[in-house]
């Protein structure tokens, strides 16, 4: 069985797939692609993948583009565990329900977000106009705050119940990013702080590794902050 996983740790989604795969102690040949230097457009890669975009697998000559389609196909071909993607229909449609709102609900939210401070600045040499900036902001706090209230606020440990599923690792990786832009997600939402830092303990080693550009991202940021102040 040959499994080739093609992804970029600035990606989120590429973040949630790899912590899944070693979480599930899978076997796979590791294939990054650098979208920071356009790896992803270049000839090579369009041959593998004609969307030009991570995640990405092959497997045995099988290749799937898309996240959510590839953790769905992962767990039909067991090699990710039902402990973490359930079979029974009731437990499954509960995780599936969080897949198909993260789109809308939360990566577009904190996605956009972040293009905004981070990558339409580097693009285009202009900062995105401060109004634009704040007005997204206020769509990622709402965002949020309906994480915060309406998915964990029910007493849930977790975002499906009281157990770590597939739909915490995406969940927990779209929130992430904004982090890299100055923006703290736990500030003001403890049942949020909580199950990030439940899931995080769960999923470690793997979790700090798939994170680890982000967090040196963070660290430089915040020293640089710290430095101002002197």
């Amino acid at each position: 069985m040959s499994l080739k996983y093609y992804y970029d740790l600035m990606s989120q989604p590429s973040r949630a797939l790899y912590i899944l795969l070693k979480a599930s102690n899978a076997t796979f040949e590791s294939k990054p692609v650098d979208i920071r230097t356009g790896a992803h457009l270049s000839e090579e890669f369009t041959k593998i993948n004609r969307f030009q975009k991570l995640p990405l697998i092959d497997h045995n000559g099988f290749v799937l583009t898309e996240s959510v389609a590839i953790i769905k196909y992962l767990e039909r071909q067991k090699i990710v565990p039902e402990s973490l993607y359930p079979s029974e229909s009731k437990a499954e449609a509960r995780v599936n329900e969080f897949l198909a709102w993260q789109h809308i609900g939360i990566r577009a939210p904190c996605a956009i977000y972040f293009r905004y401070l981070a990558i339409d600045p580097f693009l285009t040499g202009k900062p995105t106009k401060p109004e634009k900036v704040e007005a997204q902001k206020k769509r990622m706090d709402t965002a949020l705050d309906l994480v915060e209230e309406k998915w964990l606020g029910m007493g849930n440990k977790y975002i499906a119940g009281d157990k770590l599923s597939v739909a915490d690792v995406f969940g927990c990786c779209e929130i992430e990013q904004p982090r890299m832009v100055g923006y703290d997600p736990k500030e003001g939402r403890p049942n949020l702080a909580a199950w990030m830092d439940r899931v995080k303990a769960e999923l470690n080693p793997h979790y700090d590794e798939a994170h680890s550009i982000v967090n040196k991202i963070v660290k430089k940021q915040e020293a640089k902050k710290n430095s101002s102040k002197l």
